[in-house]
């Protein structure tokens, strides 16, 4: 007999790792704060010290900590929110994989501005990492053929698609090289980390044939992506 072995959707799953996401999200966030408090409390001289400057080697491990740093309260607060929020959206299908997407956004976004930044321009800020979060969310659920994914990308893109103005040349104070660089992190970490287990279950339901059913039993589906889609309708309650 055919079964459908495509991974179901488990509610009580997902509730845990929205969970454990969001305590993810807040322990990141304190952390930015503290750093915040000891980076003002210290005349913003970690911003200087360990601020992206492009073109020297000795700088490029700043990639790494840049996203940690802001030039000010005001830069914080206007990065808090939306890191929280698109960070959350990012994490909450898998913590392990939001830690692996987190370093590939930092890294693209922290190298466009390393190679390509004026060498006297000193780069700090989450926002990269941000505009890394929000393509991932965007295109997640299309390459995971995730209809609620799919839905939280189409309603984020639509939203927030103005900050997308502030990844080209033109805004002033504002790298558009890291968020532009970010962006593409996130874009590409959606095809990266996309679940490739629904492709590898697929396979065996479709090649298996149908046997022993009983005689005048409806067949059973052996198209996993209908049954998944059916399967997440319900848990919205459609």
């Amino acid at each position: 007999m055919a079964t459908d072995s495509s991974p179901a959707l488990d509610p009580a799953r997902m509730i845990a790792e929205a969970r454990r996401a969001f305590f993810v999200m807040f322990a990141l966030l304190c952390a930015v704060w503290v750093i915040q408090i000891a980076n003002w409390a210290d005349d913003y001289r970690l911003t200087v010290d360990y601020g992206i400057v492009a073109q020297r080697p000795g700088r490029l491990a700043d990639i790494l900590v840049a996203p940690f740093l802001h030039v000010n309260w005001q830069h914080l607060e206007g990065n808090s929110g939306p890191l929280f929020v698109f960070g959350f959206l990012a994490a909450y299908r898998g913590v392990k994989k939001f830690l692996a997407l987190t370093l590939l956004v930092a890294l693209t976004s922290g190298a466009a501005v390393w190679v390509f930044e004026r060498a006297h321009v000193v780069t700090v800020g989450a926002s990269g990492v941000i505009f890394g979060y929000f393509g991932y969310v965007v295109l997640r659920g299309l390459f995971d053929r995730n209809l609620i994914d799919s839905l939280i990308g189409l309603v984020m893109g639509a939203s927030f698609a103005y900050i997308l103005t502030t990844a080209v040349p033109g805004t002033p104070g504002v790298s558009w090289l890291g968020h532009l660089g970010g962006l593409v992190g996130g874009l590409a970490g959606a095809w990266i980390f996309r679940d490739r287990g629904r492709d590898r279950a697929a396979a065996p339901a479709a090649a298996t044939p149908a046997t022993g059913a009983a005689p005048g039993a409806p067949a059973p589906s052996a198209d996993p992506d209908r049954a998944r889609l059916l399967k997440e309708l319900d848990d919205l309650g459609l």
